[in-house]
């Protein structure tokens, strides 16, 4: 279960953000649920990858992770805000469409 921003969901719910990065190592499953108030939408996971943020974020899939960036910096810049002083292992979590209800 992930927790998700109002903003976050309503990517997720439209399909313009198909990565989701969390702080710390990969969870183990292969579903991914996200909440946001009392609304929920579950994706398959189809892979996961781990590393430093500006590793895992990049020039060619960055607007999967934030989609209103305009740039790589804008989409880091996102996170870090998010993420404030951690500086460890990050995993990025790429997304099917998810499953209807």
């Amino acid at each position: 279960m992930f927790m998700a921003k109002k903003e976050v969901f309503q990517w997720l719910r439209e399909g313009t953000k198909t990565i989701d990065v969390r702080k710390g190592d990969a969870r183990r499953g292969d579903t991914a649920v996200f909440q946001s108030g009392a609304n929920y939408l579950e994706f398959l996971i189809v892979r996961k990858e781990t590393g430093i943020l500006t590793e895992i974020i990049r020039q060619d899939n960055f607007q999967q992770v934030i989609p209103t960036a305009k740039t790589l910096e804008e989409a880091l810049g996102y996170l870090r805000k998010l993420y404030a002083v951690y500086d460890g292992i990050f995993t990025a979590y790429h997304l099917a469409q998810h499953k209807k209800s």
